[in-house]
């Protein structure tokens, strides 16, 4: 088992930063990976950004790229989601993932989730 708690959504003005925590506890040694997936209202969850635990190696979904940055802390067991240029169309609840295996941009590879951060861009 993997417990995941997310930190640090809110409330931002558009154009404005935010950073997403995201603790991982458990049997983390057995996870390939992790990401970021959000759901806004009325819509589907889909794939914001991962990050493999082995390589380094990052991915993003085209709406995002270049304005955020997933990272992670090894020794804290512990990833990061800086949200830079937010946009009104960012707002949703944001949920960090665990995975078993590639690919990280599948929601199929994912085992664990986290409940979820909520976050609002305001115009």
């Amino acid at each position: 088992q993997v417990q995941l708690v997310e930190s640090g959504g809110g409330l931002v003005q558009a154009g404005g930063s935010l950073r997403l925590s995201c603790a991982a506890s458990g049997r983390t040694f057995s996870s390939y990976g992790m990401g970021w997936f959000r759901q806004g209202t009325g819509k589907e969850r889909e794939f914001v950004a991962a990050i493999s635990w082995s390589t380094g190696n990052t991915y993003y979904a085209d709406s995002v790229k270049g304005r955020f940055t997933i990272s992670r802390d090894n020794d804290k067991n512990t990833e990061y989601l800086q949200m830079n240029s937010l946009k009104p169309e960012d707002t949703a609840v944001y949920y960090c993932a665990a995975a078993g295996r590639p690919p990280l941009w599948s929601e199929r590879s994912y085992d664990y989730w986290g409940q979820g951060t909520q976050v609002i861009v305001s115009s």
